[in-house]
């Protein structure tokens, strides 16, 4: 109504972990003393999955949900359902109403955004007045989830996998070719580094690449009449070439080697058994690629995307941060047409703009703009790397006097440390500094100050 000059969500943080308190508060201002019976916040968790089917020759759409949080608190006046005739004066000015809720300590879905499946988590605020329409307010964020740790057992054994193949024209025996794969551990983080060895053998008069892929499976799930519908969709979330093995020749590959990094993107983690109408899973995939692209001795292994990074045994911290997804696989590949401003988003990327009149292409720092204006997208966890010489760095800096300010610390050791001090000595406050956390606070503690993440050195 027209008395409402004012009126907004906000939030603590942005990102919540399960079990984690969830704070904010409903600012409000009012330009008239107005009648309200009473302002009500609620707390809501929802998966959506809609799929196109053909039936008897017809195109229908069928549509299921699960309804994953519903809380709801009163945090002025009454309930509807308490007195219905109960209203209050609120007067003018400006209000702020804080409210609190307790997110669930279980194993919840992550957010996620898909063309044919979303997963939200979002606040609503309702002011109730009885005699006109009452003004509603939504605030979405991102939830992590569901926890799973690098460092449980069963993510730590590893896997071993070989195979040959004899090449034959005819009664002939034109050469032979041999792989051994070894994946050292079976859960990842994103922007971890793949953790992979290969043993290759190319007996033959042509030469030959390693290829390893990881490919994600969404299963979307609709149970609507007897036995229900399912859709799966696959993507390739990353995809590595090793350089060329000659022909009649032996290689090894290691990707911990500087010079074969395979770093894992930033796409949903793995989600099995958390949520009835959608399943995510991955699938690394290893073969070896001719010169004509063919693959051969294909190799499949089972691997988790985490939401806790790996620990080295020498300390139990880690650094992380929050990152959108990539936009070649789902989740995000596809932006809500609610979620943006301007124009509606189908999930392609537009060169040219829609109508006549021979208009040109869009430049990029129109495209760039027209990103800009996206009102909600999820986040997803990200392990940070340490930067190089941070070991030896950081225990000239513990050796230096307490009086010493950063200035003279810089000038006090190396110059080709300089890079490495500057990351440690930067303020607290910096919008570029990192979280090191603990895994026993992870899904309580580590997540205060998101807006301005904190920095703590690493103990060696």
């Amino acid at each position: 109504m027209d008395y409402i000059t004012s009126f907004d969500i906000r939030l603590d943080k942005d990102v919540y972990y399960a079990g984690e308190p969830l704070t904010g508060c409903v600012v409000l201002e009012n330009a008239e003393n107005i009648k309200i019976r009473g302002v009500r916040v609620l707390l809501r968790g929802k998966a959506h999955v809609q799929l196109k089917v053909m039936k008897s020759g017809e195109r229908k759409t069928l549509k299921d949900d699960q309804y994953l949080l519903d809380e709801k608190i009163v945090i002025w006046g009454k309930d509807k359902h308490d007195d219905p005739d109960a209203t209050e004066i609120l007067p003018r000015g400006m209000h702020q109403f804080t409210f609190a809720f307790a997110l669930p300590q279980c194993q919840m879905p992550p957010s996620i955004e898909t063309r044919m499946g979303t997963i939200r988590y979002y606040v609503k605020c309702i002011i109730d007045i009885p005699y006109a329409s009452s003004p509603q307010g939504i605030k979405y964020f991102s939830l992590i989830g569901p926890h799973i740790d690098c460092m449980e057992e069963k993510y730590l054994s590893a896997l071993c996998g070989q195979d040959h193949k004899v090449r034959c024209f005819r009664c002939c025996q034109r050469g032979t070719i041999a792989l051994r794969v070894i994946l050292e551990r079976t859960a990842y983080c994103c922007g971890e580094n793949l953790k992979i060895k290969a043993h290759i053998e190319n007996r033959q008069d042509f030469t030959i690449n390693l290829n390893i892929k990881i490919i994600q499976i969404i299963e979307y799930r609709v149970e609507k009449g007897v036995l229900g519908e399912t859709k799966t969709v696959t993507s390739t979330a990353l995809e590595y070439r090793s350089p060329t093995v000659n022909e009649n020749t032996a290689a090894k590959f290691d990707s911990s080697l500087e010079q074969h990094p395979i770093k894992i993107p930033v796409i949903p983690p793995t989600m099995v058994g958390v949520c009835r109408l959608m399943q995510i899973y991955y699938i690394l995939k290893v073969s070896i690629e001719d010169e004509r692209k063919n693959e051969s001795l294909e190799m499949e292994f089972p691997i988790t995307i985490a939401t806790i990074p790996y620990r080295s045994p020498q300390t139990q911290l880690y650094s992380i941060t929050y990152d959108f997804c990539v936009d070649y696989v789902e989740g995000g590949k596809y932006i809500s047409p609610e979620f943006r401003l301007g124009s509606v988003y189908d999930g392609q990327p537009s060169t040219t703009r829609e109508g006549g009149g021979g208009q040109g292409e869009i430049t990029p720092a129109q495209d760039e703009e027209e990103e800009d204006i996206i009102l909600y997208r999820p986040v997803y966890v990200k392990c940070i790397e340490k930067p190089k010489g941070i070991r030896g760095v950081t225990k000239d800096i513990l050796d230096q006097k307490l009086t010493d300010s950063p200035t003279d610390i810089n000038r006090k050791l190396k110059f080709g440390s300089q890079k490495s001090v500057n990351a440690l000595l930067q303020p607290s406050g910096s919008h570029t500094a990192r979280n090191e956390l603990s895994p026993l606070s992870a899904s309580t503690k580590s997540h205060k100050n998101n807006s301005l993440e904190q920095q703590k050195l690493l103990n060696h």
